[in-house]
């Protein structure tokens, strides 16, 4: 689309261009292999909780603190981000949760609740990396392909995310080979992936897709710069200068393809922060519309998920020191997650072109509806075993269109200036509003049932659908 607007985009300059097909590369890479800690985590957490600690109300306990940490990390790693690039901060993540893994092994070994927890707490440091790496891709992005390059470095995680929930028989052997429990070795295996992620983000991610973005938009400010004079750029205020920047047309919502905001403010090396991010997104609804949309996405998720595993345990009638005994069992348990993984990421290409194509604001609207539908599903259809795997697999895609659409139009909706501390406060948002979901979700479903889970959470997604429609409605939206 030759815009005029888009004619001074430095995302469009030759030097961009290639540096940002590397991006995609590197950070695609990365998530193969940091993907695979967060999958057996999950698929292990609410089963070790139980064991660990004996009692049936800790279930979510692991992903509550997984989610904790990740919504903890989410602002530093974003302010790490601007002053010192995507590498630094991506890298710094990954190896927190490589010492998670550790933690995790150690508390298997010990039986010790406390250090459980605290490794999960880390290990979602490696979650925020996860989710922060979504946004690192569109730092260099052609607006019109902004979807297609975000859901790609999601799609990424495929491979680790859906191998992890099923490493128990492959951890069996790895621990048989050190002597160590058998729960142990699957968090040996994601620890190796984490430490290969992390060398190819801190080796390969040169140069730095924010960083160079930042040298590139200096170099074009500079009143000696052939083509691009100083006058036409929106001077960047700074942190502090009255109310936080918003693209130049007021009330103007970003989504369709190819069109981003008038204006353009260098990206600060000062700006981050819980305040900055959050009065950004304020400021913008649409931008708001996008945040609302993830969270409710991701808590309707992760609350269900997290507990199905301890509903798959009920089911076959057994008692969480009985589990061992019956190996059938785990390995259906990582199957059914594996599938519900693979639905949130191997369709998350199409959801990125279907947002760039169609809009986000439509693409995230079907995959809340989607949530409900699989939501509906597992409530009414508690016990058939295909009903609750069909509705994980819904459940799944319902996520990645919510979450590839509301990130996509998080980065539409702002300008270059205030997109990395808006992405921050919003995983923020994202990973607290899963960790209240997971720690609710184990009184939930033992005063409930798993019916009462799944209605409390279509309830949350309904909610959240109602918050997204009335923030776009009257929002301009070009076809």
């Amino acid at each position: 689309m030759a815009d005029s607007a888009l004619s001074d985009d430095p995302a469009l300059l030759p030097e961009a261009r290639a540096a940002q097909r590397r991006a995609v590369r590197v950070l695609g890479t990365a998530q193969v292999f940091s993907g695979l800690g967060n999958g057996a985590t999950l698929s292990l957490g609410s089963i070790l909780a139980v064991e660990l600690s004996g009692a049936e109300s800790t279930a979510g306990f692991v992903n509550t603190a997984m989610t904790l940490g990740s919504a903890a990390v989410s602002i530093p790693l974003s302010t790490l981000a601007v002053r010192r690039g995507r590498r630094v901060a991506l890298g710094i993540g990954l190896a927190a949760g490589l010492l998670g893994q550790a933690l995790m092994v150690a508390a298997v070994v010990t039986r010790f609740f406390p250090v459980l927890l605290l490794g999960a707490f880390l290990v979602g440091f490696a979650a925020a990396v996860n989710l922060q790496a979504r946004f690192a891709v569109t730092d260099l992005s052609e607006p019109r392909h902004r979807g297609r390059d975000l859901s790609v470095v999601v799609w990424a995680v495929t491979v680790g995310a859906v191998v992890g929930p099923n490493m128990v028989g492959p951890g069996a052997v790895v621990s048989g080979w050190l002597g160590l429990p058998v729960h142990a070795g699957p968090f040996l295996i994601s620890g190796a992936g984490m430490a290969v992620g992390a060398a190819i983000i801190l080796t390969g991610l040169r140069p730095d897709p924010l960083l160079l973005r930042r040298r590139l938009e200096e170099t074009a400010e500079s009143p000696t710069s052939a083509g691009h004079g100083a006058e036409t750029m929106a001077p960047d205020p700074g942190p502090g200068a009255g109310e936080p920047s918003i693209p130049a047309v007021p009330g103007t919502a970003v989504v369709a393809p190819g069109f981003r905001p008038s204006g353009r403010a260098r990206i600060s090396p000062r700006s981050g922060g819980w305040a900055a991010g959050w009065r950004i997104v304020r400021a913008q609804p649409t931008a708001l519309a996008a945040v609302l949309t993830v969270a409710g996405a991701h808590a309707a998720m992760v609350g269900l998920m997290s507990m199905t595993p301890l509903h798959l345990q009920h089911e076959a009638g057994l008692t969480s020191s009985e589990l061992g005994q019956h190996p059938d069992t785990v390995v259906l348990i990582g199957f059914t997650l594996s599938l519900h993984v693979a639905g949130m990421y191997a369709l998350s290409p199409v959801m990125g072109l279907l947002a760039d194509r169609l809009g986000p604001v439509r693409v995230a609207g079907a995959g809340l509806t989607v949530l409900v539908a699989a939501t509906a599903l597992t409530g009414w259809f508690p016990h058939q075993h295909a009903a609750v795997v069909t509705g994980l697999i819904l459940l799944g895609l319902g996520w990645s269109a919510a979450t590839v659409a509301g990130s996509t139009l998080l980065v539409a909706a702002l300008r270059p200036a205030d997109r990395v501390p808006a992405q921050g406060a919003s995983d923020a948002v994202m990973s607290l509003a899963a960790a209240v979901s997971s720690l609710a979700a184990g009184p939930i479903m033992g005063g409930l049932g798993f019916t009462g889970l799944s209605a409390a959470l279509a309830g949350i997604v309904v909610l959240c659908g109602i918050g997204v429609a009335a923030l776009v409605r009257g929002q301009p939206v070009r076809p």
